[in-house]
């Protein structure tokens, strides 16, 4: 059978997606590009915004209207957090995020019986693994998945009831998949995780896991939480010489007071305090990067401006800015003082702009200085692309550099938000 799997949110969604692609393929099935020669279209949900929601209804109803023979399966956090919406859509299969690695047999029960199938279980409590490593070889880093779940209960925030309590995976699970990506060439492996600093055997010895193959040059992590993130950990992880200086570390607004509406546990000051102590530790050159959401419940115009300015006092290297989305079953969806949707779209894109500039000073304080880039791929005759450790956009100007190598590259220039190296 032929199928096609599109997914849509976070990174560690795109892990359960690959190894659920190398599952089927393991089985014989075959993907293809496009619904209208597929035989089964599955999308992988999101559901941390009503967008989310909106684009997987969009894609479902236009894959039955492009092959009304198809065979549709809603997946993921949408079906797990929300059931009841998920029936609505009329997909012929649906599965949560728990046992994902039993859907070819769903989907061999649906063809032979022809009848909907829903199977949204009970979230485990234990670490759910898939069959199969889930390394894709198109890509030129490895994701490698090391926790699920969340119960920090943030007020906005639906995962813990997508993804359930944290799970852990074993060390040994982690080595041996990283074992498997560095002898398949991977230079560099991703750690990621629903909240990778509740990984409960040490995320320092999961980095120390994956760093001790000698053909692993790199290891990045995807996000981390402040409040989880202590200075002894950091220490630790300063001492891990492959370890990226790139920390994605969650914000959500640099307003105290809004941050304790939100049932984050730090304040601005505190988490200044934590990027301070990164950058003594890895180095000035360090790239933080962070998420805003702009329009909270309550949110003034003057904590709106304090979050703004607490933004550009640290001076992220990229900031993934969202305006609130109220997500039914959670605190802050029936939260008083709810923001008019067009003051939180003046917020988003202000912040943006914001945003812009100060990513153009990141990509700007590279000029001059020399920095290790991982090629990703050829884009031109006489151009390749690639991240820097720090994760800085390069192409560089070469007419021999080849993908999947690691060169020391002298930034030249910053040229439509890359740096230009040679």
């Amino acid at each position: 059978m032929h199928f096609l799997l599109t997914t849509l949110g976070c990174k560690v969604n795109q892990y359960d997606s690959s190894g659920l692609s190398a599952q089927l393929a393991s089985l014989g099935f075959l993907a293809v590009p496009n619904v209208e020669i597929a035989d089964v279209f599955i999308i992988n949900s999101c559901t941390v915004t009503e967008n989310s929601d909106k684009k997987t209804r969009r894609l479902l109803s236009s894959a039955k209207q492009k092959n009304p023979c198809v065979i549709t399966v809603l997946m993921g956090c949408f079906p797990q957090a929300y059931p009841e919406e998920a029936r609505k859509i009329g997909a012929d299969i649906i599965c949560g995020t728990a046992q994902r690695s039993e859907i070819p047999a769903l989907i061999t029960e649906f063809v032979k019986n022809r009848a909907a199938i829903e199977k949204i279980a009970e979230l485990p409590g234990a670490y759910e693994e898939f069959n199969s490593f889930s390394l894709n070889s198109a890509r030129t880093r490895a994701f490698i998945k090391i926790q699920d779940g969340c119960d920090s209960h943030c007020a906005y925030c639906i995962v813990p009831k997508a993804r359930g309590t944290p799970r852990s995976r074993p060390l040994e699970s982690i080595s041996a998949e990283a074992g498997v990506a560095a002898e398949a060439g991977f230079k560099e492996i991703v750690l990621t995780g629903i909240n990778l600093t509740k990984y409960e055997y040490g995320l320092c010895r999961a980095v120390s896991a994956v760093s001790k193959f000698p053909n692993v040059d790199r290891v990045r992590l995807s996000s981390v939480e402040p409040d989880l993130l202590t200075d002894e950990t950091l220490e630790k992880l300063a001492d891990e010489k492959k370890l990226c200086p790139h920390f994605h570390l969650s914000l959500q607004s640099g307003s105290s007071s809004v941050l304790s509406r939100m049932g984050r546990r730090y304040t601005a000051e505190e988490y200044c305090k934590k990027v301070q102590n990164i950058r003594s530790l890895f180095g000035g050159n360090t790239a933080l990067t962070t998420d805003i959401i702009v329009g909270f419940p309550g949110e003034t115009e003057e904590e709106f401006r304090e979050s703004l300015e607490f933004a550009g006092k640290i001076n992220f290297a990229k900031i993934h800015v969202f305006p609130f989305s109220k997500r039914p079953n959670t605190p802050a969806a029936s939260m008083e003082n709810q923001v008019p949707e067009r003051v939180k779209c003046r917020r988003r894109d202000e912040f943006l702009r914001a945003a812009e500039e100060m990513r153009n000073e990141f990509l700007t304080a590279q000029i001059g200085k020399t920095l290790s880039v991982l090629i990703e791929k050829r884009i031109s005759y006489g151009e390749v692309f690639g991240h820097a450790k720090n994760y800085a956009p390069v192409k560089i100007l070469s007419k021999t550099a080849q993908k999947n190598t690691i060169l020391n590259v002298k930034i030249i220039k910053v040229e439509n938000n890359f740096c230009i190296g040679e």
